[in-house]
């Protein structure tokens, strides 16, 4: 059995609002009683994509010191950029292109993708990301059930805003899923609201955003509800493939 932890949207600027709600959160999952085996961070860790802001967010997620309790997995968002988000929170060499990283264990794998494109707000999961994907999964032998993680939800959410800048040409990941039936669901953020759905036969996950939740067009306006408290995500993937989700909010 694996079970992630899992947080999205941090969007560190600078303010003392954002870095409070992130505190917040990362001390709740820090004090966790049973330790999950990962957190992951499905992208816009930062707000303007500012070294500065990967600086804090290194160490608040304890990348700089290696002190958190679990590994930190993270991949980008439409806010993030790659060669700040390289040095300053990854701590490797600055370079442009796709930010992609694997974390397999005996129970299972989670292959975090970058799904940003420079300089826009939609996504995609382009060329040499989907070909690191097939390597990956070549590799595992589909012996272990497998997450792939990205920022960039690939079907609409039903609100207007973050359907605006989606994950685009989906059907290109759900070809290379079809003929991969170790992967067991997908997991991802941008849309600033927790959310279940189901993508080319397999679940799909959004973890609810750490600076703001998203109001639906049902619950009024304005769009982003900066009072509602942030929250995370626990992802159990049992040992029939079975991913199971919950949510919690931070008080």
């Amino acid at each position: 059995m694996l079970v992630l932890a899992h947080i999205s949207d941090l969007h560190l600027d600078g303010s003392a609002r954002a870095s409070e709600r992130a505190r917040r959160v990362r001390d709740r999952l820090w004090r966790l009683p049973r330790k999950p085996d990962a957190l992951l961070v499905t992208g816009d860790i930062a707000d303007h994509g500012d070294e500065s802001e990967y600086e804090e967010a290194a160490g608040l997620l304890g990348l700089r010191d290696q002190s958190a309790p679990f590994p930190v997995l993270t991949c980008p968002g439409n806010h993030d950029s790659r060669a700040p988000y390289r040095k300053a929170l990854l701590g490797v060499p600055a370079a442009e292109g796709p930010v992609n990283s694997a974390h397999v264990t005996e129970s299972g794998a989670v292959l975090m993708c970058d799904s940003s494109i420079p300089g826009r707000d939609d996504g995609e999961l382009g060329e040499l990301t989907r070909a690191w994907i097939e390597e990956r999964l070549d590799e595992l032998g589909g012996e272990l059930p497998v997450l792939l993680a990205f920022h960039h939800p690939p079907v609409p959410v039903h609100h207007p805003l973050p359907d605006s800048y989606m994950l685009r040409e989906p059907g290109r990941l759900a070809a290379l899923m079809a003929d991969r039936p170790e992967i067991a669901g997908l997991i991802a953020g941008h849309a600033h609201t927790p959310a279940a759905t189901v993508f080319a036969g397999r679940p799909l996950v959004l973890g609810p955003g750490v600076t703001w939740t998203l109001r639906l067009p049902w619950e009024g306006e304005p769009v982003a509800d900066r009072d509602a408290p942030p929250g995370f995500a626990l992802h159990v993937l049992d040992d029939a493939g079975r991913l199971t989700s919950h949510f919690r909010v931070v008080m």
